[in-house]
């Protein structure tokens, strides 16, 4: 095959890297500016709270298993339902998927040394673990019981001092989330290498730019209604109190301005996993790289101008419904773009059926069934009919969860060889992946049904005749906490005792992968050159005529 050609490019700096020693075990436990050290640190702590999440999760399932609170009080189910909720968005599928996924990759994957800011990096993860321990910390008080949107006047009568430890704890991990954010912007936009241009960009990195904006113009607005909801509950005063003048549909607009863009911020980095873990294993050229780049910028643009559908039950006017049924539906097209080209990536391809693979296949599925339900919940009459019920949590578990957490899964498959520099176990991703797919579509599927017959969320008390399909429900959920295991037993044993990895085991092409595993503490010895498209599979042809992708596309600079 022919030798790909190495550019003499003026605008890089061939700098060597310092001398360093490998990262020790407790070096993870302390205050570090390396970007890779805090992608894991996410990552580790995001699962943490993912497993406290899903104890939750059991536990309201097991109470839901029959008519009657008899597991748990309701009470404590209330409290359950409302952190397991918070502790699964703010602090698993988000912090895990930009925190994590993004500290680790975007600086690897544009050729930079670190992040622009290392130090502000740091500063933006420790703020989780004190917000982690506020939130654990309500139950000695009780618990936030007023669920994960905590609407006033709720929210401001009950549990008052575990309520506010609730509210601190979302503002520090929004203040995480916005100092990340910048970040992530400063370090794709002016750290990338000269020699990248904007459409060799990885498609992860245009889909933490979409992530990052989003971020940094809904999070402020949360922090804002959070703020004056604490100043009700604390100092007396009354913005979302009617009895003295307040308006308590202010707080809904100002929560789900944020709420439901955030629902693109884990998923938008979720869709980037996607297009790297796809055209790897399928040994394919990406299809439509702009097209898909484009439609996360336009999910980022469109997804500010949803959030009152999840609102039309609370007195919106006619036209309102109207405009943001129009503008649900319309989402759905960018949306409908990346389906679309990720499957045409896959037809025809040569897939190797990895972990990474089957996760990101099984989230096709998932995702696709999770936005029908969606595009259904997005026009006003039918909306109006099964607000509150299973049918919502039937749908944002199958987006989220069939989604997010699918492809956080599939993204630590593959990345897991340049992370710890040790190849999983395939067989026991495949258990995990098997028992994890037929756990998900138990436990969820039968909820639209429940839905359409009018079963009503966040109680633990309710009609007899849904007990049945609630009793499928929870052995379901029970099968989805068992999958864990064989994910669990599989890192743990691959960390320490796995096959080693060399460099580039999937034959990838992004910059990444043209590092050690793990990567050295500044990455590379000398900053990479860029020479080819970083989804160009199968682009020489050998000479024995075949086919074969461009493995020598992208070369380290020498000095």
């Amino acid at each position: 095959m022919a030798q790909a050609q190495v550019p003499v490019e003026t605008g890089v700096i061939a700098t060597p890297a310092h001398v360093h020693e490998p990262w020790k075990w407790y070096d993870y436990f302390t205050f570090n500016i390396d970007h890779k050290v805090i992608g894991i640190q996410y990552l580790v702590l995001a699962f943490v709270f993912y497993l406290i999440g899903g104890l939750m999760a059991v536990a309201m399932r097991t109470e839901l298993a029959t008519a009657d609170p008899d597991f748990i009080s309701p009470a404590l189910y209330n409290a359950f339902l409302t952190n397991h909720g918070t502790i699964m968005i703010f602090f698993w599928v988000v912090p895990a998927a930009i925190g994590g996924f993004g500290n680790f990759l975007v600086p690897l994957m544009v050729g930079a040394r670190d992040m622009a800011f290392p130090k502000l990096n740091a500063i933006a993860f420790w703020l989780n673990p004190p917000a982690g321990a506020l939130l654990l910390g309500s139950f000695f008080f009780g618990g936030a019981q007023s669920g994960w949107t905590s609407y006033p006047p709720l929210s401001a009568i009950t549990a008052n001092t575990a309520q506010s430890m609730w509210i601190l704890a979302l503002v520090l991990v929004g203040s995480s989330s916005i100092l990340g954010s910048v970040n992530f912007l400063i370090t794709i936009f002016f750290m990338k290498v000269p020699s990248m241009r904007w459409d060799q960009l990885p498609l992860y990195c245009w889909s933490m730019v979409a992530t990052s904006v989003l971020a940094l113009v809904s999070t402020p607005v949360l922090a804002a209604g959070l703020t004056l909801l604490l100043f009700d509950i604390n100092f007396g005063t009354s913005f979302f109190k009617p009895e003295e003048g307040g308006n308590v549909v202010i707080y809904q607009h100002l929560f789900w301005f944020y709420s439901h863009p955030a629902v693109y911020l884990m998923i938008l980095p979720i869709f980037g996993v996607m297009s790297e873990v796809i055209p790897v294993h399928a040994r394919k050229p990406i299809f439509g790289y702009k097209a898909i780049a484009y439609s996360s910028l336009a999910i980022c643009l469109l997804g500010l101008f949803v959030w009152v559908h999840h609102m039309f039950t609370s007195g919106t006017p006619p036209w309102m419904r109207l405009f943001f049924t129009i503008s649900t539906l319309i989402v759905a097209v960018p949306t409908g773009v990346k389906i679309f080209s990720w499957v045409a990536t896959l037809w025809g391809g040569k897939i190797r059926y990895t972990g990474a693979m089957l996760f990101a296949v099984g989230l096709l599925s998932m995702f696709v069934l999770g936005g029908l339900s969606g595009v259904t919940l997005g026009a006003a009459p039918f909306d109006v009919h099964v607000h509150d019920t299973y049918y919502v949590v039937a749908h944002f578990h199958y987006v989220l969860f069939g989604g997010s957490v699918f492809g956080l899964y599939a993204g630590i498959y593959h990345w897991f060889p340049k992370i710890t520099g040790r190849m999983m176990n395939e067989t026991w991703a495949r258990v995990h992946f098997v028992l994890t797919f037929i756990g998900t579509n138990i436990t969820f599927l039968p909820m639209h049904q429940l839905g359409m017959h009018g079963m009503p969320r966040r109680v633990a008390m309710y009609d007899p005749q849904f007990e049945a399909l609630n009793k499928l429900c929870t052995f379901g959920a029970f099968v989805l906490a068992f999958s864990i295991l064989p994910f669990l037993f599989n890192v743990i044993w691959s960390w320490s005792k796995g096959p080693k990895a060399s460099g580039n085991p999937w034959n990838a092409l992004t910059l990444e992968w043209t590092t050690d595993s793990p990567p050295i503490v500044e990455n590379w010895e000398v900053l990479p050159v860029v020479t080819h498209g970083p989804y160009d599979y199968g682009m020489n042809v050998g000479l024995n005529g075949q086919v074969e992708p461009v493995e020598e596309a992208i070369a380290p600079h020498s000095s």
